[in-house]
């Protein structure tokens, strides 16, 4: 009877070393796979590149199914927040309701006026606008990145914008079949020729890995031209990469604790759906 014991456990050993050899050959045959691709992926064979694209595709989606919980947490924190702030918010948005309403009849002429510039120098601007899904918020100390839900079969390409409502918050930089990357303009590697308004003055914004970004490379010391306590930041359209007058930020030039300090206008935390925008200058009939 002992000696029939002895074989079960006998027996129960060697079913545990066998697998535990079985788990080591599968980690060297992953790490060995691993290399092989990686030393073909130098030599841009299409095979290789096939199989980039479709293991992209694979994390990104497993990446997007793990976020979920984390993701339902991080909006369920952020909305107790915003219930906390509700009264104090409240007031603020009604004073700028106010403002807005004043500034909207100056805007729609400067639209009009715009309109017939355009007309009379012969000049249109053509644009095509893709909405997509945000699946994975990749935030850390050196990346602020979004992974969206459309890709190349939907048009997308490489640099095009992203914009939350109409501000801008950062431009595609990886592009897959079925999903898209975009790097966000607080993101340390962000650099965006913009505008200073009313000041008129040409500058870049450069992202800080945080919440906001900073004023650099101004041709003139746009704080000698101060004439308003607040100074909006738009895409001045330089290098044709982002259309023109779209939204980024605003400078609170009264805050001496924060200078050259540039607050986004949209929440990173809580973008949900964006849009993909394309554009391009050409000439009129």
């Amino acid at each position: 009877m002992a000696s029939s014991r002895d074989d079960f456990v006998i027996a129960i050993r060697s079913a545990f070393l066998k697998k535990s050899y079985q788990q080591k050959f599968s980690l060297l045959t992953l790490i060995f796979l691993s290399l092989i691709v990686i030393v073909l992926g130098s030599f841009n064979f299409k095979a290789i590149q096939y199989i980039k694209l479709g293991v992209n595709e694979v994390v990104y989606r497993s990446s997007f199914i793990a976020s979920i919980p984390e993701n339902y947490f991080k909006d369920l924190n952020i909305k107790i927040e915003q219930h906390l702030n509700l009264y104090d918010q409240f007031q603020k948005n009604e004073i700028e309701l106010k403002k807005l309403k004043e500034e909207k009849l100056s805007n729609d002429f400067l639209i009009l006026e715009n309109k017939k510039l355009r007309e009379l120098i012969n000049e249109t601007i053509q644009s095509e606008d893709v909405y997509a899904k945000v699946l994975v918020d990749k935030d850390s100390p050196y990346l602020k990145s979004i992974i969206l839900n459309k890709g190349s079969k939907d048009n997308v390409k490489i640099g095009m914008a992203i914009v939350d409502r109409s501000y801008l918050v950062g431009k595609i930089i990886e592009v897959n079949y079925t999903n898209s990357r975009a790097l966000l303009v607080s993101d340390l590697n962000s650099k965006i020729p913009v505008l200073l308004e009313p000041i008129d003055i040409h500058a870049v914004l450069s992202g800080t890995g945080k919440n906001h970004g900073v004023i650099e490379y101004t041709k003139d010391e746009y704080k000698e031209k101060l004439n308003s306590n607040e100074i909006i930041v738009y895409t001045s359209g330089y290098g044709g990469l982002f259309k023109p007058g779209l939204p980024v930020g605003k400078i609170i030039t009264n805050d001496l604790n924060k200078d050259n300090q540039v607050n986004f206008f949209s929440d990173f935390r809580q973008l949900d759906y964006v849009k993909i925008v394309s554009y391009e200058i050409g000439s009129g009939n």
